[in-house]
């Protein structure tokens, strides 16, 4: 399986897992400090650790963390595990983040997500958020035997292929679908406007192409949606009506609704099939796709971000964005 090849995790982030409470179905590093970025990113002994902790009971989970780690929490922490967990779940993306923490000598974010609505955001892309995460190299730390979530990791890889499949002509480059890949979840995110460095995804890509290889080569080699030239590192797909068709009815279900609702005109009420038919014989099929994608992770990129502020609390909440902030500004006076 393609998550193979992403299973190498250091001392460092172990030593860190070690803080934690042990229960974790799934435990991943990601961004500038795991894997080198381009641009103003790209010094990584200075660059904070981002983790996510997925959990089965994520009551018992906060619970034993508020023990060992009580100061990591915002105010939160005095209404107790439940309410901490109704935040997590019913608010944003599902994601409870603890920013700027000192562990081991690193600072480091982790977020914490149910194992179920982890499973349910790689199938289906109702958030595109942590599913968004896990289209890129991450470094995994911890996982479990959860055959289920396994199974989930792997659809969201095809999936991604999938989309910027629809997105791409009929014959680009390696680069080119793994700058689409890694943009799936920054369509319509705010923060590329505001926050986020502007030349993000290619700072993303460009060091670790590589890395995006080894996530995606041996579903591509196996894909008969494909024609991987491996040794020019170029590929083909097919472009017609019918390829197109096939590629949209396997995309993850909240996509497909999305398309469904930009191109159902008023008062057809269309069942999604008949749209996607639609889309697949229009010049503007990877425009609309697009769309779909923005429809998605332009409000639960805005809901996350709200969230952060009761989650993280104001102070911690004004020194990330500062951060943020200065990378953006810092990746500006580059290009300037």
């Amino acid at each position: 399986m393609a998550l193979q090849a992403l299973q190498s995790s250091g001392v460092a982030f172990r030593k860190i897992l070690s803080h934690f409470p042990e229960e974790l179905s799934l435990a991943f590093a990601y961004g500038s400090g795991v894997y080198r970025q381009a641009g103003p990113n790209s010094d990584q002994k200075n660059a904070m650790l981002d983790f996510v902790f997925t959990v089965d009971d994520p009551v018992a989970w906060h619970s034993k963390n508020l023990k060992k780690n009580w100061s990591h929490y915002s105010f939160l922490k005095l209404l107790g595990p439940k309410v901490i967990t109704s935040v997590q779940n019913n608010y944003g993306a599902g994601v409870y983040y603890n920013p700027l923490i000192m562990c081991d000598g690193r600072l480091i974010k982790y977020g914490v997500i149910s194992t179920s609505i982890l499973i349910e955001d790689l199938l289906s892309w109702n958030n595109l958020y942590i599913a968004g995460r896990l289209q890129k190299p991450v470094k995994i730390v911890a996982m479990n035997e959860n055959a289920t979530l396994r199974s989930a990791l792997d659809k969201n890889l095809k999936s991604a292929l999938t989309a910027a499949f629809l997105m791409l002509p009929e014959s680009f480059s390696e680069e080119d679908l793994f700058l689409e890949i890694a943009g799936l979840s920054y369509s319509g995110d705010f923060r590329m406007v505001v926050g986020e460095e502007k030349t993000k995804v290619l700072n993303i890509v460009k060091p670790n192409v590589a890395h995006f290889r080894e996530l995606y080569g041996s579903i591509l080699r196996d894909s008969p949606q494909v024609v991987y030239k491996t040794q020019q590192g170029r590929l083909e797909i097919d472009k017609s009506p019918e390829g197109q068709f096939t590629q949209l009815m396997t995309l993850p279900r909240t996509l497909q609704q999305q398309i469904n609702h930009i191109m159902d005109p008023p008062g057809k009420n269309r069942d999604v099939e008949e749209t996607l038919l639609q889309v697949a014989y229009d010049p503007d099929c990877g425009s609309v796709v697009r769309l779909g994608l923005s429809a998605i992770v332009r409000p639960s990129s805005i809901r996350q971000s709200t969230k952060g502020i009761f989650t993280a609390g104001m102070k911690k909440s004004v020194i990330y964005s500062s951060l943020k902030l200065h990378k953006m500004w810092k990746g500006w006076l580059r290009k300037t």
